[in-house]
């Protein structure tokens, strides 16, 4: 199982990203070891998750999360709290 996730970091900026295990993933990258851009914007919280079935799904779908605008972004995580 694989999961794309956002996350909200601490400057308000978003991260989106996919892995296999999010919590050693998020743990990374509060590590600053997650990513080049995490190191310069830690994150604070993570505000979306979406489990896929595979690495190409979730690659796929990050992709598309990614050429979503700001407000589309953040639509989908009100959305998904609903």
């Amino acid at each position: 199982m694989w999961i794309v996730y956002i996350l909200l970091c601490k400057d308000g900026s978003l991260y989106t990203g996919v892995t296999n295990d999010l919590a050693k993933r998020l743990a990374a990258h509060k590590g600053g070891k997650g990513g080049s851009y995490t190191r310069s914007h830690p994150p604070k919280k993570i505000a979306y998750r979406e489990r896929v079935g595979t690495r190409g799904d979730a690659l796929r779908r990050e992709a598309a999360i990614k050429r979503l605008s700001r407000a589309q972004k953040l639509q989908l995580i009100r959305f998904h709290k609903a």
